[in-house]
């Protein structure tokens, strides 16, 4: 009986980290053809849920920013040349031609096969690009997922009417205290960290960013200087004065 309550405890921490139940919905929603905003917290996973589930999907295209339609249009091409279908009739060098161009021959390129953009990281896109990701939506029948940082969506701009209703929109949340514990054990025996007081410091880490997984893998890495560290202790309060600093002006930074 104890090794299968452990089986169980390993099989429900796997499943809470990988995002079963966000993958589920998501891989629903593409059966339908229809778009989907995610959403959570700076740090709660929501790239790595887009990049395992572009994975899963063979006509997925994953692009990471979006500086600007012609950036977009490119990072398109590039990953539907990658296909290597014969039919989509692309360019051998996109970047000697036009945007008007490039606009065209990727509208058409997804109005042949049934694909699915993926746009990580929009944080507020102008209003060209925002008229290029909509006319791409509609023109080629194209479903959309894309990722904003907070239940207010500032991030999606004038793109949140594509994702107006409740069930088009998942929230990635922090994991809870004690799978957040879990995750934190298991990324510090993996890195081979080490202290006399490491379960009472990863109690503190979790409790300090409220599960959320990011938060706990920036300190995992910080308790490995030798600044956080005295003997064979980590210097756990230091280590937090440190990180809600660093993390609170990275979070400015990308908000400015």
């Amino acid at each position: 009986m104890a090794g299968s309550s452990l089986q169980n405890t390993s099989i429900q921490y796997i499943a809470a980290v990988d995002r079963t139940e966000e993958m589920a919905r998501l891989r629903a929603r593409v059966l339908k053809r229809k778009s989907m905003l995610i959403f959570g917290p700076e740090g709660v996973g929501k790239t790595r849920l887009l990049k395992s589930f572009v994975q899963t999907e063979p006509l997925a295209l994953y692009v990471a920013q979006l500086p600007s339609p012609r950036d977009l249009l490119l990072a398109l091409i590039q990953d539907l040349r990658a296909l290597g279908k014969r039919e989509l009739r692309l360019p051998a060098n996109p970047q000697s031609l036009r945007t008007s161009s490039l606009k065209g021959m990727t509208l058409r390129a997804l109005d042949e096969l049934p694909f699915l953009l993926v746009l990580d990281h929009l944080s507020g896109p102008s209003r060209v690009v925002t008229g290029l990701i909509k006319e791409m939506h509609y023109y080629g029948r194209t479903p959309i997922y894309f990722a904003a940082r907070t239940p207010h969506m500032e991030d999606v701009g004038a793109l949140l009417p594509m994702c107006a209703d409740r069930s088009e929109r998942l929230e990635v949340s922090n994991f809870s205290p004690s799978v957040a514990l879990e995750f934190a054990r298991r990324e510090a025996e993996k890195n081979g960290l080490w202290a006399s007081n490491l379960e009472h410091a990863l109690d503190s880490m979790v409790d300090w960013c409220d599960g959320n997984p990011g938060g706990i893998l920036r300190m995992l890495k910080m308790a490995e200087l030798p600044k956080y560290r005295m003997g064979d202790q980590i210097k756990a309060h230091v280590l937090y004065l440190d990180y809600r600093m660093g993390w609170n002006q990275q979070a400015d930074r990308k908000t400015c």
